[in-house]
């Protein structure tokens, strides 16, 4: 498995690149993301994300995100990503239980 890392910086000046690393990746038969490093991220960069993830799976290749950092993670949350990019879609609280993000419901 290739481990592709995304750095410090997912800002949206940051996201051609990125898109472009990713390229580089998408008929690996599987890949894991290394996102423990991530401080800054924009949705744009996000988005580069999303269709990353779409695109392998329509073709049967796995993605997984191998470490993400708080910001990551955050910002996968409060746009309701974390099920597309495998952090599943519920936050967990202080006693273990999960509870619905009402960021998430918004309209």
């Amino acid at each position: 498995m290739n481990t592709v890392s995304l750095g410090e910086d997912l800002g949206i000046e940051a996201s051609a690149d990125l898109k472009e690393r990713l390229a580089a990746h998408l008929d690996d038969p599987a890949v894991a993301l290394d996102g423990g490093a991530v401080r800054r991220v924009h949705t744009a960069a996000m988005q580069v994300l999303c269709a990353f993830y779409r695109s392998r799976a329509e073709h049967g290749r796995s993605t997984e995100l191998a470490s993400c950092s708080e910001p990551l993670r955050d910002a996968a949350r409060l746009l309701g990503l974390g099920g597309t990019l495998g952090l599943g879609s519920n936050e967990p609280t202080v006693d273990g239980r999960e509870k619905k993000n009402p960021v998430e419901k918004a309209a």
